[in-house]
């Protein structure tokens, strides 16, 4: 995995074998990222990565200015991983919690500007986590939440889908 834009440009995560993760392919990261640069000022937003496992998403958005990311990840390895290569990058604002996803958005009494989420494709009650998000409040004004998906599954019904986005296997559904 490598970085693609921005102060850390080229730089590459290298994960320990063994973690529990699927990251996002450089190239369905590169495609959405394409799409955000043309609506984000990322050093003005807040950023909330869901699922995070490697950090792939949270360091994109660091290097590319982004000076607020919260990760939340339920394995421990992960979390731990993403505070080593923080720190290795020299990034202060990335703060990780190690929690169950749906218990940190049902408790958690913050917003943020863009939320990110790329569950395992297997997981269950997948399809209510943009409920969760918008009864919970946590999206700001003018914000956006993206999931990231196996083609199996489909918002394209939900009320607050904006786009849908496909590259190769990799879905993102974007809701506002």
């Amino acid at each position: 995995m490598r970085i693609i834009s921005g102060s850390l440009k080229s730089r590459r995560i290298n994960p320990p074998s063994g973690l529990p993760t699927r990251p996002t392919t450089d190239r369905a990261k590169e495609g959405l990222f394409n799409i955000l640069q043309h609506r984000i000022d990322f050093e003005s937003i807040t950023f909330l990565d869901l699922f995070a496992g490697t950090g792939n998403i949270t360091f994109e958005v660091a290097s590319r200015g982004c000076k607020q990311v919260t990760c939340v990840d339920n394995n421990s390895k992960c979390v731990d991983f993403i505070r080593q290569t923080a720190k290795a990058f020299h990034l202060e604002g990335i703060h990780t919690f190690r929690t169950n996803v749906f218990s940190f958005l049902s408790q958690k009494q913050n917003s943020w500007d863009i939320i990110f989420a790329d569950p395992p494709y297997d997981l269950e009650n997948l399809e209510s986590l943009p409920d969760l998000v918008f009864t919970n409040q946590l999206l700001r004004p003018e914000g956006l939440l993206i999931i990231e998906h196996s083609p199996k599954i489909t918002f394209r019904q939900h009320p607050r889908i904006r786009d849908h986005r496909i590259y190769g296997l990799v879905n993102f559904s974007l809701f506002a």
